[in-house]
């Protein structure tokens, strides 16, 4: 049985409360001191029972664009007549990666109430969504609305260390294993790191949040067009050492092509003008990271201090944890693609994939934090088989879930589903999923490759084609998962599901539809996509 995190206190409020997680777990303690509960004959809310006491009497519309394929100005318009939070909600990536310390419903509901001044914490939607949750914010009044100072939430301590983007704590550097073999056109690694002098503990399904610092080759070259000194003081530290661990070099923010046209004039300050307004006058914004702006701008002359101020905050990374801790306590795996790309002549580097694959040493002390899974989880009841769906780095969790149901001796059966490009250089942990199988934990293994044929076969095609026992498992009440891309390999997967369930469930394609969307609301289709 999965052994999930010890928790000394009732969880009074549910995890749905539009509080952070600090504020949620001082007043856990606050309540559960003052009623002297002690987990003593408590029983915690069911997610129905959450959802329904923190509901409010607000409207319930479905969310119909809770659908991360889904571009933000079709999401806007579905939106179009709701009340803030709801409009705020549909601005959202839609992913719930938990990389903001919320899911994606009940951070909007954090801005719309004025308990989350931060409008720049949605890592996938980028600048799209600050730009709109800015818009809206400002048309509704402003500034999102406040609590009144006589009801004011009292500031929360830190929390345990390591529980929080906002309270990291530190894991040391073991090792890295590339996974691919020769002829790949990926760079994955296995990564590891010890627990012990953190004291962090997680449950399959949490993702891991890595703080990793900007690759000092590009601090560099920023502090070099920018014109300053490396040892020029920003706020008690050096400039440099404030653009490698404080504030993000990828895409050039709209308040620092603000600053830029506070600093210029003629032709080149209405170019920053418009930038900032979202255009792209000149057609060259794919280049425009912090070091292309000031390549572009060359002439702007822009003080240390200014420039450090117009830059967003360097945002943690999560990844999906792809060990079990109940197998290898006090230790942690990752199992991370490395990025990297180039637009135009310039190459461009993955901020905390290529820290873990090149930048970090074993030994090394690096920020973490363990990020509590929102509904992705081995089903309570061991029993219970699983059908896991993860092509490239989507197998991370599930090589958690079969560690995690071998140590525990869990009974029910497992089918994953893996896929990448080429068996001979692609087919990550290959060696340990056949001794899975030997030893009878991994019951089927259905693999996809992409670039070994004539034709690219991928893992939804091989559901279609093991459709009619996969509907068997489902009928007999196995569990659903799929992790990775979002923007395409998901929806193809639950399209490919639609399809097995129409076919072998001998349903219309209306019914096939409500038949996996009943999985979802039962909590037996889970995603953990990105």
């Amino acid at each position: 049985m999965t052994v999930q995190t010890r928790n000394p206190l009732v969880q009074v409020l549910p995890e749905t409360a539009p509080f952070s997680d600090e504020q949620r777990s001082w007043l856990n303690g606050f309540f559960a001191g003052l009623l002297s509960l002690d987990n003593a004959g408590v029983t915690a809310l069911s997610t129905a029972e959450n959802a329904a006491l923190m509901s409010g009497g607000a409207e319930d519309d479905g969310a119909p664009w809770h659908d991360p394929a889904m571009e933000i100005a079709e999401r806007m318009k579905l939106a179009e007549g709701k009340p803030l939070p709801r409009k705020l909600f549909a601005a959202m990536a839609q992913q719930d990666c938990g990389q903001c310390g919320y899911v994606c419903e009940t951070y909007s509901a954090a801005i719309a109430e004025g308990k989350e001044p931060r409008l720049n914490l949605c890592a996938p939607g980028g600048k799209d969504t600050l730009r709109m949750l800015k818009a809206l914010t400002e048309t509704a009044g402003g500034e999102p609305a406040g609590i009144p100072a006589e009801v004011a939430i009292p500031a929360a301590p830190a929390g345990p260390a390591g529980r929080s983007r906002e309270n990291p704590a530190f894991a040391t550097f073991l090792s890295r294993r590339k996974l691919n073999g020769e002829g790949s056109e990926k760079e994955t690694y296995h990564v590891e790191f010890d627990l012990t002098e953190s004291g962090l503990d997680y449950v399959v399904g949490d993702a891991f949040g890595i703080i990793p610092g900007n690759d000092p080759r590009l601090v560099d070259a920023v502090i070099g067009l920018l014109g300053a000194r490396p040892d020029a003081d920003i706020g008690g530290k050096t400039l440099r050492e404030v653009l490698i661990a404080d504030v993000a070099l990828g895409p050039a923010p709209d308040a620092l092509f603000q600053l830029i046209s506070y600093v210029t004039g003629g032709e080149t300050r209405q170019t920053a003008k418009r930038l900032a307004a979202g255009e792209d006058p000149d057609g060259d914004l794919d280049r425009l990271d912090v070091l292309g702006t000031l390549h572009k701008f060359a002439r702007a002359r822009l003080s240390a201090e200014a420039f450090v101020e117009a830059l967003d905050g360097l945002q943690p990374r999560l990844y999906s944890i792809s060990s079990s801790f109940t197998d290898t306590p006090g230790r942690i795996s990752l199992t991370v693609d490395t990025v990297r790309y180039a637009i135009g002549n310039r190459p461009r580097w993955g901020v905390a994939s290529t820290y873990l694959a090149e930048r970090v040493s074993p030994g090394d002390r690096v920020p973490v934090y363990v990020q509590r899974a929102h509904g992705f989880g081995l089903p309570p009841d061991p029993r219970i088989s699983v059908i896991m769906v993860g092509p490239g780095t989507g197998i991370a969790p599930f090589r958690a879930f079969l560690r995690d149901r071998k140590a525990t001796k869990a009974p029910g059966k497992n089918w994953l589903f893996f896929g990448h490009q080429r068996r001979a250089s692609d087919f990550f942990y290959e060696e340990e999923l056949n001794e899975l199988k030997q030893d009878g934990i991994l019951h089927g293994l259905t693999l996809a490759w992409s670039r070994d044929g004539r034709e690219k076969i991928y893992v939804q095609d091989r559901m279609r084609e093991r459709g009619a026992e996969l509907f068997a498992w489902l009928d007999e009440g196995a569990h659903f998962y799929v992790c990775g891309d979002a923007k395409r390999m998901a929806k193809d997967v639950e399209r490919a599901l639609v399809d097995v369930v129409a076919e072998h469930g001998k349903r219309s394609a209306d019914d096939a539809v409500a038949y996996v969307g009943a999985l979802k609301k039962a909590g037996r289709y889970q995603a953990d996509i990105y």
